[in-house]
């Protein structure tokens, strides 16, 4: 069964009732104002702030494995000079004494180097637990900021969830019987302008949505409904004030 070519007054009449159902939507998207992209931003920043802290965990655990390592070091140095020294108790020559003497003031120098790491490690350590405990708090504090704008959403929604719903259905109800090439027009200057606004009326001899004034001719043809008129300033779809369900206002 062939569908009805709609007339161009019924074409007018569904867009005009998609603008105001729409309008109803993003007055209730203004009602949570930037709540959703808060919430968003702070959910980003703890997951970048656990990362954070995993990281400064595991720098720390490495480091302090180091530390480890070097103060073993330092035990076998002090091993080998007790057991060097306790050698040149016994040597036979000049040769083997210098020699061991070699060997003593190598480990001193190993014990020597072994320190300055764990010294420099340890300057490391207390840096970075400087900014583990900083990023604990700031986790802690962006943690209950989540939690407050949450609750403020949540409530936000409840309240205009049942709103959001019907003014949907009704949308998408519209939206089924809009001819395709129309509806990418209106979606695409809906996305053009921050209100939203596609569809409008004449106000005083101008546009409704940009303000700038209307030729005569065009509000004529805009009246007679001959065929779909935009305006020539901002593109936006315009409607005469019958279509709009309102008296009209001369200037």
């Amino acid at each position: 069964m062939a569908t009805k070519e709609l007339s161009i007054k019924e074409k007018l009449t569904q867009m005009f009732e998609l603008q105001k159902i729409d309008s109803q939507i993003d007055a209730l998207s203004i009602l949570k104002g930037e709540l959703p992209m808060e919430v968003s931003d702070l959910e980003d920043e703890i997951e970048g702030l656990n990362k954070r802290i995993d990281k400064l965990k595991e720098s720390i655990k490495n480091v302090d494995t180091e530390v480890s390592r070097h103060k073993g070091n330092i035990t076998d140095s002090e091993a080998l000079i007790k057991k060097y020294e306790k050698q040149m108790d016994n040597v036979k020559n000049n040769r083997e004494f210098t020699a061991l003497s070699k060997e003593v003031e190598m480990q001193k120098l190993e014990i020597e180097l072994s320190n300055k790491k764990i010294g420099d490690a340890e300057d490391q350590v207390g840096i970075k637990k400087e900014a583990l405990t900083a990023s604990k708090k700031r986790l802690k504090e962006r943690s209950g900021n989540l939690d407050e704008k949450k609750v403020e959403l949540e409530k936000i929604i409840k309240k205009t969830e049942k709103e959001e719903r019907k003014f949907n259905k009704q949308a998408n109800s519209i939206k089924e019987n809009v001819e395709p090439r129309l509806l990418k027009a209106y979606e695409r200057l809906r996305n053009n302008y921050r209100n939203g606004l596609a569809v409008v009326t004449v106000e005083r001899n101008a546009c409704g949505g940009c303000f700038n004034r209307i030729p005569p001719q065009l509000k004529i043809e805009i009246g007679m409904r001959k065929n779909i008129q935009s305006c020539e300033h901002c593109s936006r779809i315009l409607v005469d004030d019958e279509i709009a369900g309102k008296e009209a206002v001369e200037a």
